[in-house]
C-alpha cells in the first residue's frame, strides 16, 4: 500500500507530521508491504502553493492508496474520496510513530480542527 503524510521538517523517520497537508514542505511516501516491512522517500512539496484538487491530483498520479494528515478541509477530503484515496485525519506524531500505528492498525480517524494553516506555525 501507498501511504502519504504531510511533514513540516526532512529529518527521516523522526520528521513530525505538518497542521496541514496542503502548506506542508514535505510529503512522506511510504510503501508498506503486507508482511508490515518497508520503505520510505521524503520529497519536498512542489505544489506548496496550489489550487484546489491539485494536490490530491499529485497524490493519485504518485499511486497514493492512503493520505495520513493532521488537518483537512472538507473540499480535499471530497477530492481525494472521488480519486479513491483515504483519508485518516486528526494524526499527531513523528513519521516513525504512524508508520508503528499504520502497522499495528492503531490509526484511527479524529476530527481536528486546523489551528494554523502554514507549516512555520508547528504541531
Amino acid at each position: 500500500m501507498k501511504i502519504a503524510i504531510p511533514l513540516i521538517e526532512n529529518i527521516g523517520e523522526d520528521s513530525r507530521i505538518s497542521e496541514h497537508f496542503g502548506h506542508a514542505p514535505y510529503f512522506a511516501f511510504l510503501d508498506l508491504k503486507e508482511n508490515k516491512e518497508y520503505s520510505y522517500e521524503i520529497e519536498k512539496n512542489p505544489l506548496e502553493n496550489h489550487s484546489t484538487g491539485e494536490i490530491p491530483q499529485y497524490m493519485h498520479e504518485k499511486g497514493v492508496e492512503l493520505m495520513v494528515v493532521r488537518g483537512i478541509g472538507m473540499k480535499a477530503i471530497n477530492v481525494f474520496e472521488n480519486l479513491n484515496i483515504q483519508v485518516i485525519r486528526g494524526v499527531d506524531g513523528t513519521l516513525k510513530e504512524i508508520i508503528e500505528a499504520i502497522s499495528s492498525n492503531n490509526l484511527k480517524d479524529r476530527d481536528y480542527t486546523v489551528k494554523s494553516k502554514y507549516h512555520d506555525q508547528g504541531v
